[in-house]
């Protein structure tokens, strides 16, 4: 099925205008971008010299004093009353703990040992030790692998923004 020259004589004119509004357009969406740029530039400016002063004076007048206050509030509460307290529970659990441990191995050591052979081999600390080591070994390799991989997608094509064929 073949065209006629009036068709392809149309059809090429419409491709040009096609062409030239994408030009445009691509003309308009710089000035556009420059526009929001210079808009968010002065935004800044706005913010750093207008609205920044206020808002460091007020937490200055109005926060810095109740959070300073919450502050040494905590730390009385927790050096004069928490501490103690949990200072002298654990004391004295300890203290329990090392006479009761006293008294047992006094008496479980010579069992123990005529009773029961020393175990060898990997105790638990070694084999969380051995689990985590390789975790972290199957990390390292993996996020390697991620970042070595080829990926085409990942790729930017060189020609900015070309016209769209019709």
């Amino acid at each position: 099925m073949s065209l006629s020259r009036k068709r392809k004589k149309e059809l090429r004119r419409l491709q040009d205008d096609a062409t030239h509004l994408w030009e445009a357009q691509q003309v308009l969406v710089g000035h556009a971008a420059d526009v929001a740029r210079e808009a968010g530039r002065q935004l800044g400016n706005f913010g750093r010299e207008q609205v920044g002063p206020v808002v460091q004076d007020t937490i200055n007048r109005r926060v810095a004093p109740v959070v300073d206050q919450g502050v040494r509030f905590g730390r009385h509460v927790v050096d004069d009353k928490v501490v103690p307290i949990v200072g002298g529970v654990v004391g004295t659990a300890l203290s329990a703990w090392d006479v009761a441990n006293a008294k047992r191995h006094g008496v479980v050591r010579t069992v123990r040992k005529a009773a029961v052979p020393e175990k060898k081999g990997p105790g638990l600390g070694s084999v969380v030790a051995l689990v985590l080591g390789a975790a972290a070994a199957i990390g390292v390799l993996y996020a390697a692998w991620q970042t070595l991989r080829a990926d085409d997608e990942l790729w930017v094509a060189d020609d900015p923004l070309a016209a769209p064929d019709a």
